[in-house]
């Protein structure tokens, strides 16, 4: 049954909110929007109290991390921000009720159920490292951006896709579901945009910044961001992790040459090749 529209009003305003930070001209008024968005979530309880102390020390961590100052208060910011971001990330800070989307759907018959949720908690990451770690957000020009967005997907859907089937992970299954275009709205404005932040414009950008000057720096720092987006996937099992991994290299060298929106199409572009054509999210017993 779809959601209500007061449910889907915050997270809408979320989606707006998000959309605003890639236009350098529009960026400043996003934080408006999302503060919104939060205030009508509280009014519908599917925000407590608590919301205020997390958002608080995200704003701490961005001023400790752009402030003059000693260096012991930078490292200090970046620490309280990936503590928040392994929070947020995986959905361990209280305070915020996120409502279900999709509910244990079957999109084939041989496929795992399916459940998804109109997270208000993990696109907080996205904010962050947008307006506090400046990442770069585009390649030379639009064509740059494009180039790399493209041959990154098409590499990761070779290899990921390519090795999903051979293992029987997944199959051939091509499908839209009703569900398809909210689930296509929250992938593109939300859950890309929120990983490919913290992986790439984030824990890649950091780690480039620091090894970039020795030999060999900058392909260590996407190996190093690519394996902790795999971590992330270790719920879905060892193999998750190796394609999600393998993927994460596709999207580290799509940052590299064509900045986070790149990385967010790449991602984008493999995730709806898989929900589109193949088992989603897998066979419920592969092989």
């Amino acid at each position: 049954m779809p959601l209500p529209l007061p449910t889907l009003l915050p997270w809408i305003a979320l989606c707006l909110a998000a959309a605003l930070l890639w236009p350098s001209a529009t960026r400043r008024y996003a934080l408006v929007v999302l503060a919104v968005g939060y205030a009508w979530g509280w009014a519908q309880g599917a925000l407590d109290p608590i919301v205020l102390l997390w958002l608080a020390l995200l704003l701490a961590a961005g001023w400790a991390v752009r402030a003059a100052g000693p260096s012991w208060r930078r490292a200090t910011g970046h620490a309280l921000f990936m503590a928040l971001a392994a929070g947020l990330g995986l959905h361990l800070l209280p305070g915020f009720h996120n409502a279900q989307a999709i509910a244990a759907a079957r999109y084939t018959a041989d496929a795992a159920p399916f459940s998804m949720y109109l997270n208000l908690d993990k696109p907080l990451l996205a904010f962050w490292v947008v307006l506090a770690a400046a990442p770069s957000m585009a390649g030379a020009d639009a064509g740059a951006t494009l180039r790399a967005a493209l041959a990154a997907c098409a590499a990761a859907a070779v290899a990921c896709l390519g090795v999903a089937l051979a293992v029987g992970l997944v199959g051939w299954a091509p499908k839209w579901p009703a569900q398809g275009w909210l689930w296509l709205a929250n992938n593109a404005l939300l859950v890309t945009l929120a990983e490919e932040a913290l992986f790439r414009g984030y824990v890649q950008q950091q780690l480039t910044a620091r090894w970039g000057h020795h030999r060999g720096g900058a392909v260590l720092a996407i190996g190093a961001a690519a394996l902790l987006f795999g971590l992330a996937h270790l719920a879905g099992g060892v193999q998750w992790v190796a394609l999600a991994s393998l993927a994460g290299v596709a999207y580290g060298v799509a940052y590299r040459y064509g900045g986070l929106a790149a990385a967010v199409l790449a991602h984008l572009g493999l995730n709806t090749l898989h929900f589109a054509c193949f088992t989603y999210p897998m066979r419920a017993v592969a092989g």
